[in-house]
């Protein structure tokens, strides 16, 4: 009877182990900015939503004002689950439109 005991509680040691390793592999794992949603868009580093933003627009002119424009829209409410990339689509739009007035 020990002997079951002994291997039941090192049987339940192990699954939760992994358990717990899987989840902190989920965790962690990177997702690219350009497909995320706004979430991920706030806890970004500056550097990083620069880059985002030229993957997806191509410009290399007023980037600033285009991360500025996705900083907006991500403050606003219910906004954390809008994809980046169509923040990104409708101030890249905006500004063209813009400018072309």
């Amino acid at each position: 009877m020990n002997f079951i005991k002994k291997y039941f509680k090192i049987f339940i040691g192990a699954a939760v182990l992994i358990l717990v390793l899987i989840v902190f592999f989920f965790s962690q794992r990177g997702t690219a900015l350009e497909t995320g949603n706004l979430k991920d868009w706030r806890t970004a580093p500056l550097e990083r939503r620069i880059s985002a933003m030229k993957i997806l627009t191509g410009a290399e002119n007023d980037i600033e004002i285009l991360v500025a424009c996705v900083d907006k829209m991500a403050t606003l409410p219910d906004s954390s689950e809008m994809a980046v990339r169509d923040a990104a689509s409708l101030c890249y739009t905006g500004m063209q439109l813009k400018d072309n007035l």
